[in-house]
């Protein structure tokens, strides 16, 4: 039985379409949904554990100094006599891991980014990323057994000739300090930081470079001129992306830091200063009815704190775009 030949296209024509289903819809579809969902389960898991927390903080942030006194750990302060101390170390230990570990990381990155020779710069670059798995408590261990011993006599100095400043004032060893937990958690914080900002770096446009050193710029000036105002943006989100683990560590404050619930800025005196993560771990263990409540309830406030700091470096971030014109 003959079949019919299919029509010819005439030569210089454009072949006519075939109506049919789009290549690809399908996929596109469930690709679609599963990156909507995948959004969708960070924002219900933070919604969950922020539900939780007030949840669970509720009996504590309404119960009665007197109810409170059954708490042992709370020695008669009431819910915010007893938060005070702790966010306020928290932010101290924070905020001096910060002020040492940003302009090393930027210095690293640099270095990493437009200095080292290519194997070189590899290499550092696996390393930096490397450090970022070592396990908190490794690090407590490093600040303990190294640290201390290595800074005591650096802080006698200190204390000795600069002890008219409350900041260096009576130092007593072993230094077992807010400013010992701060260096610690510096080089924890220190390889995100490094790695973020090397990143952000790398991606400067090449002919800003070229340009900039075209016009007799040396090596520093085109980094200055060009490089730092490209990633300052990425260096505010580093340090906030640092500042964020500083501010929820546990084992190595812990381990570190001896504690005390005053609030001051005597960074060489022991027992003066905890943390608000520290302190958790170090109570949770033994703490009962009331006591879980009022420790959740300064986890609830770690949360707030933790959640704002990320929002403000959000705003920070997009008025730096919105005046540079980079949106």
């Amino acid at each position: 039985m003959a079949t019919a030949a299919p029509p010819q296209t005439p030569p210089g024509s454009t072949p006519a379409l075939r109506a049919g289903r789009t290549p690809g819809k399908l996929g596109n579809r469930l690709f679609a949904g599963i990156s909507t969902g995948a959004g969708l389960v960070i924002l219900v898991i933070l919604a969950a554990v922020a539900i939780f927390l007030f949840v669970r903080a509720w009996p504590a942030l309404v119960a009665s100094r007197d109810e409170l006194a059954e708490v042992g750990f709370m020695q008669g302060r009431n819910l915010w006599e007893y938060v005070a101390p702790l966010l306020f170390g928290t932010v101290l230990s924070s905020v001096i891991a910060l002020v040492v570990a940003v302009p090393l990381s930027v210095g690293i990155a640099l270095f990493i980014s437009h200095y080292a020779p290519r194997r070189l710069a590899q290499g550092l670059g696996y390393l930096v990323d490397l450090l970022a798995a070592i396990p908190s408590v490794i690090f407590g261990l490093w600040g303990i057994q190294w640290l201390q011993p290595v800074i005591d006599p650096l802080f006698a100095w200190l204390s000795e000739h600069l002890g008219w400043i409350p900041l260096f004032a009576d130092y007593q060893a072993p230094a077992r300090n807010i400013l010992t937990a701060g260096l610690v958690l510096a080089v924890m914080i220190l390889p995100i930081i490094t790695a973020t900002i090397r990143e952000v770096f790398l991606q400067t446009p090449r002919l800003h470079e070229e340009a900039s050193l075209a016009l007799g710029a040396t090596r520093w000036e085109m980094v200055r001129q060009a490089v730092l105002p490209f990633g300052r943006s990425g260096i505010i989100s580093a340090a906030m992306l640092g500042m964020g683990r500083a501010l929820g560590e546990t084992m190595a404050v812990l381990m570190v830091l001896s504690p005390g619930f005053l609030i001051n800025v005597n960074l060489l005196q022991p027992g003066q200063h905890q943390s608000i993560a520290a302190n958790i771990a170090s109570q949770f263990p033994e703490a009962s009815g009331t006591g879980v409540d009022v420790l959740i309830a300064t986890g609830l406030i770690l949360f707030v704190l933790t959640f704002g700091v990320n929002l403000l470096a959000r705003w920070v971030i997009a008025r730096r775009a919105e005046f540079s014109g980079a949106n």
